[in-house]
């Protein structure tokens, strides 16, 4: 196995700045999955902020990866907000009921203080322990559900897409009381020297349209954004699903690099928005990550490097969303492995077969 030479801070800046690398930077996406490292069961993790650093550090020393992201589920800010989450023993949190049912109700919510609501105060310990073990070596993020997707959690999903069309006032009032929720939290990791990672699962083209992602998402993103870029962070901006016809739109946001979901193409964001946008992603994390064999991890990895290695600001391999908590660690360690393999300036012509050295 070809052994890295650069830590992972090391790695991305000299990247940024045009200076030499070893290799690609790579970010499997490790959720849940770090549950498995350390032999925990899945909902230990969600309220117990020690636990939770040590599972992602204990994941980011087992794989080796170039970025950590403290993340158990997208929840954590509506359930703070009076949304009703349900979590089973050995399986990720989900959403059971929203926290309002019309919109009658919106007035009655508030934003939240992160350091005091739900389990938003575990995540930012998690965030300093993990920042604390490793923080100087590697990049650590916090996870961020943005202001519209954290509006569909707090009326539900077929609500909000409605609303959209017949009552828009009231989803504005919705993602105002998001966007505070989202500046405090936001807020409160960059005291302690995080910079967030914005999830907006529900803008995603396969839900709303671009005109919608135009008036319900764009401005409130932007805001965020610009609010993140003011204390001197760059952003990440994961989108999952159908994304091509917003791609100018998520740049528009301001957001320093996007997170592409293995249903779009790598080639084809390149040359739509890689001239203003770093990009990343998208390996599949069901199909190949969680189901595939380490071959064709590899063969994937390649095709996403074949894809994009060239885009203009910049690339980074990663999967395409979170990965399964069953991902087999060997995947994982296959997908760093082809990284390496790799090298940079790329090289595509070695082995791809699982005996390659």
């Amino acid at each position: 196995m070809i052994a890295d030479w650069m830590k992972p801070a090391e790695r991305l800046k000299a990247y940024t700045e045009g200076r030499p690398i070893d290799r690609l930077p790579c970010v499997p996406i490790v959720g849940n999955t770090a549950a498995r490292v350390i032999g925990v069961k899945v909902s230990e993790l969600r309220n117990n902020g020690r636990l939770l650093a040590k599972a992602q550090v204990a994941a980011y020393h087992r794989f080796g990866y170039d970025g950590i992201r403290i993340f158990t589920d997208l929840y954590a800010q509506a359930e703070a907000m009076g949304a009703q989450v349900r979590c089973p023993l050995d399986e990720t949190a989900y959403l059971e009921s929203p926290a309002i049912s019309n919109i009658a109700q919106i007035d009655a919510l508030r934003p939240v203080d992160p350091l005091k609501a739900g389990v938003l105060p575990e995540h930012l310990d998690a965030i300093a322990r993990t920042l604390e073990a490793v923080g100087k070596e590697a990049p650590v993020t916090g996870a961020l559900t943005a202001p519209f997707t954290n509006a569909s959690f707090l009326i539900g999903t077929e609500n909000l897409v409605r609303l959209t069309l017949k009552k828009p006032q009231a989803v504005h009032r919705l993602c105002e009381v998001s966007l505070e929720t989202s500046l405090r939290y936001a807020e409160a990791m960059l005291r302690i020297g995080c910079a967030p990672s914005l999830t907006d699962p529900m803008s995603s083209s396969t839900l709303i349209s671009p005109r919608q992602f135009r008036e319900f998402s764009l401005p409130y993103l932007k805001r965020l954004i610009d609010s993140i870029h003011s204390h001197g962070k760059p952003i990440t901006l994961h989108i999952c699903g159908k994304t091509h016809p917003v791609w100018e739109l998520m740049a528009d946001t301001g957001a320093d690099c996007l997170s592409i979901d293995n249903e779009a193409s790598l080639s084809e964001a390149k040359a739509k928005v890689g001239n203003r946008v770093r990009l990343m992603g998208n390996v599949p994390p069901a199909a190949v990550m969680l189901q595939g064999s380490c071959d064709e991890v590899r063969s994937a990895v390649r095709e996403c490097v074949s894809q994009a290695h060239n885009s203009p600001r910049g690339y980074i391999v990663a999967s395409g969303c979170s990965l399964p908590t069953e991902t087999p660690f060997a995947n994982i360690d296959a997908m760093m492995n082809a990284v390496r393999e790799i090298g940079y300036p790329v090289n595509l012509s070695g082995p791809v077969d699982g005996n390659a050295p």
